[in-house]
């Protein structure tokens, strides 16, 4: 088996190992053993679409082009998202500080107009 395909879920809880999962897929497993690993699946939703999306592709041989495809994009979507983020955060501010220089400013001038009167 190809040491890419080990890696698929990585990010897994340490419940079931990843070398478990592709025999799960591959169909290389006891009933005990697969209705474990459909256990641990039913209260995983993320690894139980991982797993049926990997069984829906029928060239297990492009399944690493699959996983950097996936990867890419997923980086490309994430980087998009934080660079709408900084962008809507970078418009925000200039308001905010023009807001709080005004209002230092209002204030100022309502201070000396109150002692210019008060001092007459």
């Amino acid at each position: 088996m190809n040491n890419d395909l080990l890696n698929i879920l990585n990010n897994n809880n340490g419940d079931i190992d990843n070398q478990k999962l592709i025999d799960y897929i591959n169909g290389n497993l006891s009933a005990e053993e697969k209705h474990e690993v459909e256990k641990w699946m039913a209260d995983n939703q993320i690894a139980n679409d991982a797993i049926e999306g990997l069984q829906n592709i029928r060239e297990k041989n492009n399944l690493s082009l699959y996983v950097e495809e996936l990867n890419k994009k997923l980086q490309e979507q994430l980087q998009n998202k934080k660079d709408r983020n900084l962008k809507r955060k970078l418009k925000e501010y200039p308001w905010i500080y023009f807001a709080i220089i005004l209002i230092l400013l209002l204030c100022i001038m309502g201070f000396v107009i109150v002692r210019m009167f008060l001092l007459r």
